[in-house]
Protein backbone atom coordinates (compact mmCIF):
# COMPACT_ATOMS: atom_id res chain seq x y z
CA UNK A 1 0.00 0.00 0.00
CA UNK A 2 1.50 3.76 -0.54
CA UNK A 3 1.39 5.69 2.00
CA UNK A 4 -1.71 7.73 1.12
CA UNK A 5 -3.25 4.35 1.01
CA UNK A 6 -2.75 4.04 4.63
CA UNK A 7 -4.10 7.43 5.50
CA UNK A 8 -7.41 6.49 3.75
CA UNK A 9 -8.23 2.93 5.21
CA UNK A 10 -7.66 4.20 8.41
CA UNK A 11 -10.21 6.95 7.67
CA UNK A 12 -12.54 4.72 5.92
CA UNK A 13 -12.20 2.36 9.43
CA UNK A 14 -13.03 5.36 11.31
CA UNK A 15 -16.61 5.91 9.77
CA UNK A 16 -15.71 8.46 7.23
CA UNK A 17 -16.95 8.35 3.73
CA UNK A 18 -16.74 11.86 2.42
CA UNK A 19 -13.76 13.90 1.75
CA UNK A 20 -14.46 17.96 1.08
CA UNK A 21 -12.27 20.47 -0.20
CA UNK A 22 -10.56 21.53 -3.98
CA UNK A 23 -7.82 20.13 -5.48
CA UNK A 24 -4.12 20.59 -6.42
CA UNK A 25 -1.54 18.77 -7.95
CA UNK A 26 -0.06 18.26 -4.80
CA UNK A 27 -2.73 16.03 -3.52
CA UNK A 28 -4.01 13.93 -6.81
CA UNK A 29 -2.80 10.50 -5.09
CA UNK A 30 -4.28 11.50 -1.74
CA UNK A 31 -7.72 11.94 -3.82
CA UNK A 32 -7.10 8.81 -5.42
CA UNK A 33 -6.32 7.03 -2.70
CA UNK A 34 -9.77 8.20 -0.68
CA UNK A 35 -11.87 7.58 -3.41
CA UNK A 36 -10.39 4.01 -3.53
CA UNK A 37 -10.69 3.48 -0.12
CA UNK A 38 -14.52 4.30 -0.46
CA UNK A 39 -14.38 8.08 0.51
CA UNK A 40 -16.58 10.14 -1.79
CA UNK A 41 -14.28 13.21 -2.63
CA UNK A 42 -16.85 16.52 -2.84
CA UNK A 43 -15.49 19.11 -5.04
CA UNK A 44 -16.26 22.77 -3.09
CA UNK A 45 -15.64 26.14 -4.37
CA UNK A 46 -13.41 27.31 -1.26
CA UNK A 47 -11.66 25.08 1.04
CA UNK A 48 -13.43 27.13 4.51
CA UNK A 49 -16.77 25.89 2.94
CA UNK A 50 -15.45 22.39 2.65
CA UNK A 51 -14.36 22.31 6.45
CA UNK A 52 -18.22 22.92 7.32
CA UNK A 53 -19.59 20.74 4.98
CA UNK A 54 -17.04 18.02 6.83
CA UNK A 55 -18.33 19.26 9.73
CA UNK A 56 -22.02 19.04 8.75
CA UNK A 57 -21.28 15.15 8.01
CA UNK A 58 -19.92 14.92 11.54
CA UNK A 59 -22.74 15.89 13.57
CA UNK A 60 -24.42 13.53 11.38
CA UNK A 61 -22.46 10.58 11.70
CA UNK A 62 -19.87 10.69 14.17
CA UNK A 63 -17.07 10.14 12.23
CA UNK A 64 -14.59 12.72 11.65
CA UNK A 65 -14.82 14.97 8.94
CA UNK A 66 -11.92 15.59 6.54
CA UNK A 67 -11.04 18.81 4.57
CA UNK A 68 -8.32 18.42 1.58
CA UNK A 69 -6.62 21.64 0.94
CA UNK A 70 -3.37 21.70 -2.03
CA UNK A 71 0.10 23.48 -1.06
CA UNK A 72 -0.30 27.13 -0.19
CA UNK A 73 -2.85 29.32 -0.88
CA UNK A 74 -5.58 26.27 -0.49
CA UNK A 75 -4.29 24.97 3.08
CA UNK A 76 -4.49 28.88 4.47
CA UNK A 77 -7.97 28.99 2.83
CA UNK A 78 -9.09 26.91 5.54
CA UNK A 79 -7.58 28.47 8.49
CA UNK A 80 -10.97 29.56 9.94
CA UNK A 81 -12.82 26.51 9.99
CA UNK A 82 -9.96 24.43 11.95
CA UNK A 83 -9.59 27.12 13.76
CA UNK A 84 -13.65 27.02 14.43
CA UNK A 85 -13.22 22.95 14.95
CA UNK A 86 -10.92 23.83 17.46
CA UNK A 87 -13.16 25.40 19.65
CA UNK A 88 -15.87 24.06 19.03
CA UNK A 89 -14.73 20.42 19.48
CA UNK A 90 -15.34 19.21 16.06
CA UNK A 91 -12.87 16.02 15.22
CA UNK A 92 -11.59 17.42 11.55
CA UNK A 93 -8.94 15.86 9.87
CA UNK A 94 -7.14 18.37 7.92
CA UNK A 95 -4.75 16.53 4.52
CA UNK A 96 -2.85 19.25 2.81
CA UNK A 97 -0.30 18.67 0.24
CA UNK A 98 3.28 20.24 0.81
CA UNK A 99 6.30 19.82 -1.68
CA UNK A 100 9.53 17.34 -0.65
CA UNK A 101 12.14 18.62 1.76
CA UNK A 102 14.39 18.39 -0.65
CA UNK A 103 12.40 20.51 -2.84
CA UNK A 104 11.71 22.72 -0.27
CA UNK A 105 15.27 23.43 0.58
CA UNK A 106 16.11 24.77 -3.13
CA UNK A 107 12.64 25.97 -4.17
CA UNK A 108 10.37 29.02 -3.17
CA UNK A 109 7.25 29.09 -4.91
CA UNK A 110 3.97 28.55 -2.40
CA UNK A 111 6.76 26.95 -0.24
CA UNK A 112 5.60 27.88 3.55
CA UNK A 113 5.85 25.76 7.20
CA UNK A 114 2.69 24.78 6.75
CA UNK A 115 2.86 22.41 10.27
CA UNK A 116 3.90 25.79 11.64
CA UNK A 117 0.59 27.54 10.91
CA UNK A 118 -1.44 25.21 11.82
CA UNK A 119 0.03 23.87 14.88
CA UNK A 120 -1.68 26.61 17.34
CA UNK A 121 -5.37 25.64 16.11
CA UNK A 122 -4.78 22.00 15.97
CA UNK A 123 -4.34 19.14 18.84
CA UNK A 124 -1.79 17.86 16.54
CA UNK A 125 -0.05 17.94 13.18
CA UNK A 126 1.84 15.90 11.55
CA UNK A 127 3.89 15.14 8.44
CA UNK A 128 3.59 11.68 6.87
CA UNK A 129 6.41 9.40 6.34
CA UNK A 130 6.04 5.89 4.65
CA UNK A 131 7.66 3.93 7.26
CA UNK A 132 5.14 5.70 10.04
CA UNK A 133 2.26 6.33 7.65
CA UNK A 134 0.38 3.58 9.79
CA UNK A 135 1.17 4.72 13.16
CA UNK A 136 0.58 8.78 12.27
CA UNK A 137 -3.16 7.28 10.81
CA UNK A 138 -4.29 5.86 13.94
CA UNK A 139 -2.65 8.90 15.61
CA UNK A 140 -4.23 11.37 13.77
CA UNK A 141 -7.88 9.76 13.81
CA UNK A 142 -7.64 9.23 17.83
CA UNK A 143 -6.43 12.26 18.64
CA UNK A 144 -9.31 14.29 16.56
CA UNK A 145 -11.90 11.86 19.02
CA UNK A 146 -10.34 11.55 22.41
CA UNK A 147 -10.91 13.91 25.36
CA UNK A 148 -12.11 16.98 24.01
CA UNK A 149 -12.45 16.48 19.76
CA UNK A 150 -11.00 18.98 17.39
CA UNK A 151 -8.56 19.06 14.59
CA UNK A 152 -5.62 17.27 13.40
CA UNK A 153 -3.19 18.62 10.57
CA UNK A 154 -1.69 16.03 8.47
CA UNK A 155 0.94 17.48 5.89
CA UNK A 156 1.49 14.82 2.89
CA UNK A 157 4.57 15.22 0.73
CA UNK A 158 3.71 14.72 -3.10
CA UNK A 159 7.01 11.75 -3.27
CA UNK A 160 5.25 10.14 0.24
CA UNK A 161 1.54 9.84 -0.81
CA UNK A 162 2.86 7.91 -3.46
CA UNK A 163 5.51 6.10 -1.61
CA UNK A 164 5.06 2.47 -0.81
CA UNK A 165 4.19 2.25 3.32
CA UNK A 166 6.73 -0.32 5.19
CA UNK A 167 5.64 -1.17 8.88
CA UNK A 168 2.59 -2.30 10.40
CA UNK A 169 -0.49 -0.55 12.29
CA UNK A 170 -0.45 -0.15 15.91
CA UNK A 171 -4.15 0.53 17.06
CA UNK A 172 -4.18 2.33 20.56
CA UNK A 173 -6.79 0.60 23.15
CA UNK A 174 -9.25 3.55 23.53
CA UNK A 175 -9.40 5.12 27.37
CA UNK A 176 -11.99 4.10 29.62
CA UNK A 177 -14.37 6.60 31.36
CA UNK A 178 -13.81 7.14 34.66
CA UNK A 179 -16.00 8.30 37.00
CA UNK A 180 -15.41 10.00 40.19
CA UNK A 181 -14.71 7.76 43.16
CA UNK A 182 -14.21 8.67 47.23
CA UNK A 183 -14.51 11.51 49.01
CA UNK A 184 -15.00 13.27 45.84
CA UNK A 185 -17.89 11.05 44.78
CA UNK A 186 -19.59 11.05 48.44
CA UNK A 187 -19.20 14.90 48.63
CA UNK A 188 -21.40 15.29 45.33
CA UNK A 189 -23.95 12.88 45.84
CA UNK A 190 -24.49 14.20 48.77
CA UNK A 191 -25.02 17.82 47.56
CA UNK A 192 -27.29 16.53 45.61
CA UNK A 193 -29.12 15.00 48.22
CA UNK A 194 -29.73 17.75 50.11
CA UNK A 195 -30.22 20.41 47.07
CA UNK A 196 -33.14 22.33 47.79
CA UNK A 197 -32.43 24.70 44.86
CA UNK A 198 -30.61 22.35 42.01
CA UNK A 199 -29.85 23.79 38.30
CA UNK A 200 -28.35 22.02 35.70
CA UNK A 201 -25.85 23.82 33.01
CA UNK A 202 -24.93 21.74 30.04
CA UNK A 203 -22.75 22.54 27.37
CA UNK A 204 -20.75 21.29 24.36
CA UNK A 205 -18.84 18.13 25.77
CA UNK A 206 -21.73 16.72 26.91
CA UNK A 207 -23.19 17.02 23.25
CA UNK A 208 -20.29 15.37 21.91
CA UNK A 209 -20.41 12.79 24.08
CA UNK A 210 -23.49 11.79 23.82
CA UNK A 211 -24.92 12.18 27.68
CA UNK A 212 -28.39 13.04 26.27
CA UNK A 213 -29.62 9.85 28.49
CA UNK A 214 -27.98 11.04 31.56
CA UNK A 215 -28.70 14.46 31.05
CA UNK A 216 -32.67 13.81 30.82
CA UNK A 217 -32.15 11.43 33.80
CA UNK A 218 -30.47 14.07 35.96
CA UNK A 219 -32.91 16.55 35.70
CA UNK A 220 -35.98 13.84 35.98
CA UNK A 221 -34.09 12.78 39.19
CA UNK A 222 -33.34 16.04 40.80
CA UNK A 223 -36.10 18.13 39.25
CA UNK A 224 -33.43 20.49 38.53
CA UNK A 225 -34.10 23.20 35.38
CA UNK A 226 -31.69 23.12 32.90
CA UNK A 227 -29.85 25.54 30.51
CA UNK A 228 -28.03 24.64 27.77
CA UNK A 229 -25.62 26.30 25.86
CA UNK A 230 -26.41 26.87 21.98
CA UNK A 231 -24.50 24.00 20.63
CA UNK A 232 -26.01 22.28 23.38
CA UNK A 233 -29.31 22.60 22.58
CA UNK A 234 -31.98 19.79 22.37
CA UNK A 235 -29.90 17.62 24.97
CA UNK A 236 -32.85 18.13 27.05
CA UNK A 237 -36.11 18.67 24.36
CA UNK A 238 -36.96 22.18 24.91
CA UNK A 239 -40.28 20.80 25.42
CA UNK A 240 -39.50 19.39 28.59
CA UNK A 241 -41.02 21.05 31.56
CA UNK A 242 -37.54 21.07 33.48
CA UNK A 243 -35.91 23.13 29.63
CA UNK A 244 -35.13 26.36 29.99
CA UNK A 245 -33.37 26.30 26.90
CA UNK A 246 -30.23 27.89 25.18
CA UNK A 247 -28.26 30.57 26.40
CA UNK A 248 -24.45 32.43 25.45
CA UNK A 249 -25.06 35.70 23.80
CA UNK A 250 -28.19 37.19 24.53
CA UNK A 251 -28.19 40.23 27.25
CA UNK A 252 -31.80 40.14 27.11
CA UNK A 253 -32.18 35.81 28.04
CA UNK A 254 -29.44 36.47 30.68
CA UNK A 255 -31.22 39.09 32.53
CA UNK A 256 -33.26 36.69 33.33
CA UNK A 257 -31.43 33.44 33.52
CA UNK A 258 -28.29 34.31 35.67
CA UNK A 259 -30.48 35.77 38.67
CA UNK A 260 -31.81 32.09 38.99
CA UNK A 261 -28.72 30.59 38.34
CA UNK A 262 -27.49 32.96 41.54
CA UNK A 263 -30.46 31.56 43.96
CA UNK A 264 -29.49 27.77 43.08
CA UNK A 265 -28.09 26.04 45.88
CA UNK A 266 -26.25 22.66 43.86
CA UNK A 267 -25.16 23.30 40.20
CA UNK A 268 -24.24 20.51 38.55
CA UNK A 269 -22.55 21.54 35.10
CA UNK A 270 -22.20 19.11 32.73
CA UNK A 271 -19.81 18.95 30.44
CA UNK A 272 -20.53 22.96 30.42
CA UNK A 273 -17.63 24.67 28.29
CA UNK A 274 -17.81 28.27 28.81
CA UNK A 275 -15.89 28.99 25.51
CA UNK A 276 -19.53 29.50 24.09
CA UNK A 277 -20.80 32.20 26.40
CA UNK A 278 -20.56 36.12 26.34
CA UNK A 279 -18.89 38.25 28.89
CA UNK A 280 -21.81 38.18 31.60
CA UNK A 281 -21.26 34.44 32.22
CA UNK A 282 -17.75 35.15 33.79
CA UNK A 283 -18.18 34.30 38.01
CA UNK A 284 -22.11 33.71 37.58
CA UNK A 285 -21.72 31.57 40.85
CA UNK A 286 -19.87 31.89 44.17
CA UNK A 287 -18.39 28.64 45.24
CA UNK A 288 -17.78 29.82 48.36
CA UNK A 289 -21.93 29.78 48.94
CA UNK A 290 -23.04 27.42 46.07
CA UNK A 291 -21.51 23.76 45.96
CA UNK A 292 -20.45 23.74 42.30
CA UNK A 293 -19.64 20.39 40.74
CA UNK A 294 -18.35 20.84 37.51
CA UNK A 295 -18.15 17.76 34.87
CA UNK A 296 -15.64 18.09 32.06
CA UNK A 297 -13.92 16.57 29.17
CA UNK A 298 -10.66 18.45 30.46
CA UNK A 299 -9.00 20.81 33.48
CA UNK A 300 -10.12 24.15 34.10
CA UNK A 301 -7.97 26.39 32.06
CA UNK A 302 -10.29 29.10 31.11
CA UNK A 303 -11.09 30.83 34.11
CA UNK A 304 -14.40 32.15 33.30
CA UNK A 305 -15.58 30.44 36.72
CA UNK A 306 -14.52 28.25 39.41
CA UNK A 307 -16.26 25.04 40.94
CA UNK A 308 -16.31 23.74 44.40
CA UNK A 309 -15.68 19.87 42.97
CA UNK A 310 -14.16 19.40 39.09
CA UNK A 311 -14.54 16.22 37.65
CA UNK A 312 -12.20 15.57 34.99
CA UNK A 313 -14.18 12.56 33.36
CA UNK A 314 -16.92 11.20 30.62
CA UNK A 315 -19.88 12.87 31.54
CA UNK A 316 -22.66 10.66 31.37
CA UNK A 317 -20.15 7.81 33.73
CA UNK A 318 -19.67 10.88 35.95
CA UNK A 319 -23.26 12.11 36.42
CA UNK A 320 -24.35 8.60 37.20
CA UNK A 321 -22.06 7.96 40.16
CA UNK A 322 -23.34 11.18 41.87
CA UNK A 323 -26.84 11.38 41.65
CA UNK A 324 -28.66 10.60 44.81
CA UNK A 325 -31.13 7.60 45.32
CA UNK A 326 -34.54 9.64 45.48
CA UNK A 327 -36.01 12.00 44.01
CA UNK A 328 -36.92 15.36 46.44
CA UNK A 329 -39.03 17.95 46.45
CA UNK A 330 -37.33 21.21 45.17
CA UNK A 331 -37.77 25.01 44.28
CA UNK A 332 -40.93 25.72 45.95
CA UNK A 333 -40.53 29.67 45.78
CA UNK A 334 -42.05 29.50 42.47
CA UNK A 335 -38.57 31.17 41.32
CA UNK A 336 -38.36 28.39 38.00
CA UNK A 337 -41.91 28.69 36.76
CA UNK A 338 -41.34 32.70 36.75
CA UNK A 339 -38.14 32.27 35.07
CA UNK A 340 -40.16 30.46 32.43
CA UNK A 341 -42.97 32.54 32.00
CA UNK A 342 -40.36 35.83 31.28
CA UNK A 343 -38.83 33.77 28.97
CA UNK A 344 -41.55 33.07 26.85
CA UNK A 345 -42.89 37.23 27.61
CA UNK A 346 -39.18 37.92 26.19
CA UNK A 347 -39.03 35.77 23.17
CA UNK A 348 -42.46 35.43 22.66
CA UNK A 349 -43.32 32.15 19.69
CA UNK A 350 -46.45 33.65 17.57
CA UNK A 351 -45.16 37.43 16.83
CA UNK A 352 -47.59 39.16 15.36
CA UNK A 353 -45.02 41.57 13.29
CA UNK A 354 -43.67 40.82 10.26
CA UNK A 355 -39.69 40.66 11.19
CA UNK A 356 -36.85 38.12 11.89
CA UNK A 357 -38.42 37.01 14.61
CA UNK A 358 -41.56 36.10 12.38
CA UNK A 359 -39.19 34.48 9.62
CA UNK A 360 -38.09 32.14 12.62
CA UNK A 361 -41.43 31.45 14.09
CA UNK A 362 -42.57 30.75 11.05
CA UNK A 363 -40.23 28.15 9.74
CA UNK A 364 -40.53 26.29 13.23
CA UNK A 365 -44.48 26.14 12.21
CA UNK A 366 -44.57 24.89 8.94
CA UNK A 367 -41.13 23.07 8.98
CA UNK A 368 -41.28 19.31 9.86
CA UNK A 369 -40.68 18.60 13.80
CA UNK A 370 -37.41 16.52 12.33
CA UNK A 371 -35.71 19.10 10.67
CA UNK A 372 -32.11 20.25 11.13
CA UNK A 373 -31.38 23.96 10.85
CA UNK A 374 -27.98 25.58 10.80
CA UNK A 375 -27.46 29.67 11.94
CA UNK A 376 -24.62 32.06 10.65
CA UNK A 377 -23.73 34.60 12.80
CA UNK A 378 -24.60 37.84 12.74
CA UNK A 379 -27.98 39.57 15.15
CA UNK A 380 -30.25 36.50 13.33
CA UNK A 381 -28.33 33.82 15.05
CA UNK A 382 -28.85 34.88 18.53
CA UNK A 383 -32.85 35.47 18.24
CA UNK A 384 -32.75 32.54 16.80
CA UNK A 385 -31.03 30.82 19.11
CA UNK A 386 -33.43 32.12 21.81
CA UNK A 387 -36.63 31.18 19.47
CA UNK A 388 -35.63 27.83 18.08
CA UNK A 389 -37.09 24.77 20.07
CA UNK A 390 -34.92 21.72 19.39
CA UNK A 391 -36.60 18.38 20.35
CA UNK A 392 -32.96 16.44 19.98
CA UNK A 393 -29.36 16.82 20.01
CA UNK A 394 -27.81 19.00 16.98
CA UNK A 395 -31.22 19.77 15.93
CA UNK A 396 -29.30 23.24 15.63
CA UNK A 397 -25.80 23.58 14.48
CA UNK A 398 -23.89 27.07 14.49
CA UNK A 399 -20.32 28.31 15.15
CA UNK A 400 -20.74 28.71 18.96
CA UNK A 401 -17.04 29.39 19.82
CA UNK A 402 -15.42 31.00 16.72
CA UNK A 403 -18.76 32.67 15.83
CA UNK A 404 -17.72 33.03 12.35
CA UNK A 405 -19.48 34.23 9.27
CA UNK A 406 -20.22 31.97 6.13
CA UNK A 407 -21.10 28.49 8.40
CA UNK A 408 -24.44 28.02 7.83
CA UNK A 409 -24.72 27.19 4.70
CA UNK A 410 -21.66 24.67 4.12
CA UNK A 411 -22.82 23.10 7.92
CA UNK A 412 -26.16 22.73 6.06
CA UNK A 413 -24.93 21.17 2.95
CA UNK A 414 -22.78 18.58 4.58
CA UNK A 415 -25.99 17.42 6.98
CA UNK A 416 -27.92 17.02 3.61
CA UNK A 417 -25.11 15.09 1.87
CA UNK A 418 -25.54 12.35 4.63
CA UNK A 419 -29.57 12.38 4.93
CA UNK A 420 -30.63 13.68 1.47
CA UNK A 421 -34.45 12.82 2.21
CA UNK A 422 -34.31 14.79 5.63
CA UNK A 423 -35.55 18.06 5.43
CA UNK A 424 -32.61 20.46 6.26
CA UNK A 425 -32.67 24.83 6.34
CA UNK A 426 -30.21 26.97 6.85
CA UNK A 427 -30.27 30.59 8.42
CA UNK A 428 -27.86 33.70 7.18
CA UNK A 429 -27.43 36.95 7.13
CA UNK A 430 -27.02 38.60 3.71
CA UNK A 431 -23.74 39.57 4.32
CA UNK A 432 -22.74 35.87 5.69
CA UNK A 433 -24.59 34.23 3.01
CA UNK A 434 -22.54 36.52 0.30
CA UNK A 435 -19.52 35.16 1.57
CA UNK A 436 -20.19 31.22 0.14
CA UNK A 437 -22.70 31.91 -2.14
CA UNK A 438 -20.30 30.12 -4.96
CA UNK A 439 -21.41 27.04 -2.59
CA UNK A 440 -24.91 26.67 -4.53
CA UNK A 441 -23.13 25.58 -7.60
CA UNK A 442 -22.16 22.76 -5.43
CA UNK A 443 -25.77 22.19 -3.72
CA UNK A 444 -26.40 22.51 -7.57
CA UNK A 445 -24.25 19.99 -8.42
CA UNK A 446 -24.76 17.21 -5.65
CA UNK A 447 -28.64 17.73 -6.33
CA UNK A 448 -29.33 19.00 -2.62
CA UNK A 449 -32.54 19.79 -1.53
CA UNK A 450 -31.55 21.87 0.66
CA UNK A 451 -33.42 25.04 1.87
CA UNK A 452 -31.48 28.48 2.12
CA UNK A 453 -33.54 31.28 4.39
CA UNK A 454 -31.61 34.47 4.27
CA UNK A 455 -32.23 37.84 5.92
CA UNK A 456 -32.03 40.68 3.77
CA UNK A 457 -31.71 44.07 5.22
CA UNK A 458 -28.18 44.70 3.36
CA UNK A 459 -26.96 45.71 6.52
CA UNK A 460 -24.30 44.23 9.21
CA UNK A 461 -27.21 44.38 11.21
CA UNK A 462 -25.12 43.27 14.35
CA UNK A 463 -22.47 45.72 13.85
CA UNK A 464 -25.10 48.59 13.06
CA UNK A 465 -26.61 48.29 15.93
CA UNK A 466 -23.71 48.38 18.21
CA UNK A 467 -23.02 51.62 16.77
CA UNK A 468 -25.73 53.24 16.95
CA UNK A 469 -26.08 51.70 20.78
CA UNK A 470 -22.51 53.76 21.14
CA UNK A 471 -23.86 56.47 19.02
CA UNK A 472 -21.10 56.38 16.33
CA UNK A 473 -21.49 57.31 13.03
CA UNK A 474 -22.72 54.57 10.09
CA UNK A 475 -19.81 53.47 8.51
CA UNK A 476 -18.30 50.43 7.03
CA UNK A 477 -21.58 48.19 7.30
CA UNK A 478 -24.04 49.06 4.61
CA UNK A 479 -24.09 47.66 1.43
CA UNK A 480 -25.98 47.49 -2.05
CA UNK A 481 -29.38 45.42 -1.95
CA UNK A 482 -29.05 42.43 -3.93
CA UNK A 483 -31.49 39.80 -5.38
CA UNK A 484 -30.57 36.73 -4.32
CA UNK A 485 -33.46 34.73 -5.41
CA UNK A 486 -32.08 35.66 -9.11
CA UNK A 487 -29.12 34.35 -7.63
CA UNK A 488 -30.13 31.28 -6.86
CA UNK A 489 -32.12 30.31 -10.19
CA UNK A 490 -29.18 31.41 -11.71
CA UNK A 491 -27.43 28.40 -9.77
CA UNK A 492 -30.15 26.05 -10.83
CA UNK A 493 -31.86 26.09 -7.85
CA UNK A 494 -35.82 28.02 -7.10
CA UNK A 495 -35.63 31.24 -5.46
CA UNK A 496 -38.08 33.50 -3.76
CA UNK A 497 -38.29 37.29 -2.02
CA UNK A 498 -40.71 37.10 0.84
CA UNK A 499 -41.72 39.90 2.78
CA UNK A 500 -44.90 38.68 4.71
CA UNK A 501 -45.92 35.66 6.72
CA UNK A 502 -48.28 33.74 4.12
CA UNK A 503 -46.00 34.61 1.82
CA UNK A 504 -43.27 32.88 3.56
CA UNK A 505 -45.21 30.05 4.36
CA UNK A 506 -46.13 28.98 1.11
CA UNK A 507 -42.21 29.48 0.18
CA UNK A 508 -41.51 26.57 2.57
CA UNK A 509 -44.16 24.95 1.40
CA UNK A 510 -42.88 24.89 -1.84
CA UNK A 511 -39.14 24.28 -0.54
CA UNK A 512 -40.17 21.49 1.42
CA UNK A 513 -41.68 19.43 -1.81
CA UNK A 514 -39.16 20.48 -4.19
CA UNK A 515 -36.68 18.75 -6.11
CA UNK A 516 -33.99 20.96 -5.58
CA UNK A 517 -32.45 23.91 -3.59
CA UNK A 518 -34.81 26.87 -2.62
CA UNK A 519 -33.37 29.97 -1.66
CA UNK A 520 -36.27 31.77 0.58
CA UNK A 521 -34.82 35.78 0.81
CA UNK A 522 -36.92 37.46 3.34
CA UNK A 523 -37.22 40.96 3.22
CA UNK A 524 -37.01 42.71 6.85
CA UNK A 525 -36.28 46.14 7.98
CA UNK A 526 -33.11 47.96 9.23
CA UNK A 527 -33.21 47.82 12.99
CA UNK A 528 -35.66 45.49 13.37
CA UNK A 529 -33.80 43.88 15.42
CA UNK A 530 -33.78 46.37 17.70
CA UNK A 531 -35.13 44.99 21.48
CA UNK A 532 -34.98 41.62 20.03
CA UNK A 533 -32.57 39.77 21.86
Amino acid sequence: MRAADVLAKRLYEAGCRWAFGMPGGEVLTVMEALEDAGITFVLCKHENAAGFMAEGTYHRTGAPGIMVATVGPGALNGINVVENAREDRVPLIVLTGCVDPEMAAVYTHQVLDQPQVFRPITKATFTVNAGAAHVIADKAVTIAQEGRPGPVHIDVPISVADAEASGTGILRTPAVPVAPAGPQRDIARQALANAKRPLIIAGVDAMTEGAEDALVHAAERLNAPVITTYKAKGLLPETHPLSLGGAGLSPKADKILLPLVAQADVILAIGYDPIEMRTGWQNPWDPATQTVIDITAGPNHHYMHHATLNVIGHCAESVAAILPDKTSTVWQDGAVERTKSALATAFPLQPTDWGPAQVIATCQAVLPDTTLATADSGAHRILLSQMWRCGFPRALTQSSGLCTMGCAVPLAMGAQIVEPDRTVVSFSGDAGFLMVAGELATAAELGLKTIFVVFVDASLALIELKQRQRQMTNRGVDFQHTDFAAIAKAFGGNGVSVASKEALEQALHDAVTADRFTLIAAEIDRGSYDGAF
